[in-house]
């Protein structure tokens, strides 16, 4: 599939006009730290809840909520940087957090930002050789943690050699360092801390990839990414000072504070949202006006489907934001129903390493381009965001060090996407291999490869069609992972489908693996033939031959919507070589 169904014309940039690149001149970096923003929140809404994070429960079942203002917080953050200053923390100094979403991991994060060091935020749900490579390519000199991350870190060695300085969040173990408590006593009640400045340039944070398709990889931010995407978020979306949030990802909690919106921290497992009660998540957006929620499409599934055999509205809710994975037409349709009229759901395309590139809602999705899905077209993403470049080259898996005007493919063509703004990540931390790949010098500007295929219609608008290391690669030419499935997704027992191939590159065997919907069970024969009447119907799809019905994808720890397409094609070989599962 190398074609779109679109026609083609001659190629283009879509988004800002291209600024021109001032070669050779000095240009002064402005001093910039995205702490200054919840300093400047504190002076606006000082007596105004910042967060709300549940710490027990009612005899009645009620949950109880501890709440921090903007003012509580931004003092909070000044006594934690006085005593982690006095006990060595200092301006560059990596830091590992591995705190749950709470009023502690917002004061701590800020509190580093502020001083200038360098969080480090990694998924702990990673598996265990991943997370250990990820704290050995970053070698934090400090490790923040509750208990039991501490005592993993001292049984599995992880940065053993590099770490000096520990940080225990709760009760404190039998390894060395200070409790969090502890440091708040090190300082002086109300006394602000003077920040040394940083540079807009300089590195704020490192976030490591959820590990998708291959091992994780830190992504460099600088303060100036986070500062340009809070500002991108406020006017793309029209977030208010004083919203109400929900955020169910621990990242984007920490952007409310800087955008003045009131955080809700949910009662639900962080690391596995796909499976968490809707109950008190609904409760919570309830109880408190919640306007805005930021949802995985695994948990808005989980909520749609809840609010589909309950009845359950959400009239607070003035917008929903849902990235991570595609959302299906479906799912959107069901959320839709449990929200007031206008109101739209928002899904942000993007990566750890450029957020957001593109944005559509759900108005567009429903209104128009899910018929286009249905057939084959792939997924549309939207128009890109104002000040990012988007376009589309040359699949390939060599590196290109230099720009060059060539490169982008004519509109219509099916290449991997490529960005470039000052949302954009200039380089992976201690991955220069995985830069040569995935970068492209331009100048003083730097694009990143997305790793995704794509197209652009007449429009404008972008259309994914799946990840470059997923294409299946037959003996007669490439096949596209979404344009497939958004066809086959289509069948009413199909909660979802991931084609994957089976053999060796180039000669490999398409399957599709279907995970049905809940208490779907259907009869095997008719479920074959009608899957199979399904793929008759398009000219892409016809040569999918098998298909094998999944209990239940395995999926990334972060959001519980990216398939491991690389463990289910090992598990479909096996399955298509038992002649289990459907043929």
């Amino acid at each position: 599939m190398s074609e779109s169904p679109v026609g083609a014309s001659p190629r283009m940039y879509w988004g800002l006009d291209r600024p021109q690149v001032e070669h050779g001149s000095e240009k002064r970096v402005p001093d910039a730290n995205i702490a200054d923003s919840l300093r400047e929140m504190a002076s606006r809404r000082g007596g105004a809840p910042a967060v709300r994070e549940p710490i027990g429960k009612e005899p009645s079942g009620e949950v109880l909520y501890k709440t921090m203002t903007f003012r509580e917080l931004d003092e909070d953050v000044d006594r934690l940087c006085h005593g982690l200053t006095r006990i060595g923390f200092e301006r560059g100094m990596r830091t590992v957090v591995m705190v749950p979403p709470s009023c502690d991991f917002f004061a701590l994060t800020f509190a580093l930002l502020r001083i200038g060091a360098v969080p480090v935020l990694v998924d702990p749900g990673l598996a265990r050789a991943h997370l250990k490579r990820c704290l050995a390519e970053a070698a934090p000199e400090a490790f923040i943690g509750i208990p039991k991350a501490h005592a993993a870190r001292v049984i599995l060695r992880w940065a053993w050699r590099t770490v000096r300085l520990r940080v225990t969040v709760g009760r404190k173990g039998p390894w060395r360092g200070p409790t969090l408590e502890r440091i708040r006593r090190l300082a002086e009640p109300k006394v602000q801390y003077s920040a040394p400045r940083t540079r807009a340039d300089e590195t704020a944070a490192i976030l490591f990839t959820s590990g998708s398709t291959g091992a994780p990889k830190g992504a460099v931010y600088h303060h100036q990414i986070f500062l340009a995407q809070v500002e991108l978020l406020r006017t793309l979306y029209r977030i208010e000072e004083g919203d109400v949030d929900l955020p169910t990802f621990p990242l984007f909690a920490l952007f409310d504070a800087a955008l003045g919106m009131t955080a809700v921290i949910p009662e639900m497992n962080f690391s596995r949202p796909g499976s968490s009660d809707p109950g008190p998540i609904l409760d919570a957006i309830d109880r408190f006006a919640v306007r805005n929620l930021f949802a995985s499409p695994a948990l808005l599934r989980l909520l749609a489907r809840h609010g589909e055999s309950t009845g359950r509205r959400l009239p607070s809710l003035e917008r929903i934001l849902s990235a991570g994975a595609p959302v299906p037409a479906k799912e959107i349709a069901r959320i839709q129903k449990m929200l007031r009229s206008g109101v739209e759901v928002h899904t942000p395309y993007g990566a750890t390493e450029a957020l957001p590139v593109t944005s559509t809602g759900s108005d567009e999705i429903l209104g128009r381009t899910a018929e286009r899905t249905r057939v084959g077209a792939g997924v549309c993403v939207g128009l890109p965001v104002p000040g990012i470049e988007v376009v589309v080259i040359a699949v390939g898996d060599s590196p290109i060090p230099e720009w060059s005007t060539d490169l982008p493919l004519p509109m219509g063509k099916v290449g991997e996407i490529c960005v470039q703004g000052p949302v954009v990540s200039r380089s992976y931390f201690a991955r220069p291999e995985a830069d040569a790949l995935a970068k492209i010098r331009d100048g003083d500007r730097i694009w990143h490869r997305m790793g995704d295929l794509g197209y652009f219609d007449a429009e404008g608008h972008l259309w994914f069609q799946g990840r470059k290391a997923h294409r299946v690669t037959t003996p007669w030419g490439p096949i596209d992972t979404s344009p497939v499935e958004g066809v086959f997704d289509e069948h009413p027992h199909v909660a979802r489908s991931a084609l994957v191939g089976v053999g060796p590159r180039g000669h490999q065997r398409p399957i599709l693996c279907v995970e049905l919907e809940s208490g779907a069970s259907p009869a095997r024969a008719d479920l074959l033939r009608e899957l199979r009447e399904l793929g008759a119907t398009y000219e892409h799809t016809i040569d999918i031959e098998t298909f094998l019905v999944h209990p239940e994808f395995p999926v990334d720890v972060r959001h519980n919507a990216k398939i491991f397409r690389e463990q289910l094609a090992v598990w479909a070989g096996g399955a298509a070589r038992a002649g289990s599962g459907m043929r």
